[in-house]
């Protein structure tokens, strides 16, 4: 199998590491296999658009979603490291309002998945990062909410020291949980 998969403390989150072909000349991996996708993580899922962002140290990108035509992500890191959150939004949700974060980096070649239904943002914590990811549905800015970063409801501990992290302006404008669109 070309992916070991784990759950997260959110189960529907899961990590996925691909195998790594490394030797004196560098490295090889197959990042992405519909086939072995499916059959690693049961899910059945269509990616229609990726996306790649550069961002530099303490930059913080989210917590985003669109609350019409919800995006799932498979998200990783091809430069630096990042610290990746995804927070659930589902009402109906035991894990509603809870988060969890993974620290993505080229070194560890570490995938997320994070399902329809969730907020996502991440943190760089390397001098610079590059962040690409696959997404389920194409993005409407219309339906575009940003979950407020540091709500005190969700409580993201996000590996954050000194400076305030440098965020969009629709991100430091972002929704409490109280106040939030969410998801049935």
């Amino acid at each position: 199998m070309p992916y070991t998969v784990t759950p997260t403390v959110l189960p529907e989150v899961l990590i996925l590491e691909p195998k790594v072909f490394g030797d004196a000349r560098g490295f090889f991996f197959e990042s992405f296999n519909q086939r072995d996708f499916a059959q690693a993580t049961g899910l059945d899922v269509q990616f229609v658009q990726d996306n790649h962002s550069r961002s530099g140290k303490g930059v913080l990108r989210g917590l985003h979603y669109q609350i019409q035509h919800p995006q799932g992500k498979l998200v990783r890191v091809t430069q630096g490291e990042v610290f990746d959150v995804a927070v659930d939004l589902r009402r109906s949700s035991p894990n509603f309002g809870k988060w969890v974060g993974v620290v993505l980096s080229a070194e560890n070649h570490r995938q997320l998945w994070v399902p329809p239904g969730f907020a996502h943002g991440f943190v760089v914590t390397s001098e610079a990062a590059e962040f690409l990811y696959k997404t389920t549905d194409y993005w409407y800015p219309e339906y575009e909410r940003s979950l407020l970063w540091n709500d005190p409801i969700v409580g993201v501990q996000w590996p954050i020291q000194g400076a305030a992290p440098q965020l969009a302006v629709k991100d430091a404008a972002g929704s409490g949980l109280d106040v939030a669109e969410t998801f049935a």
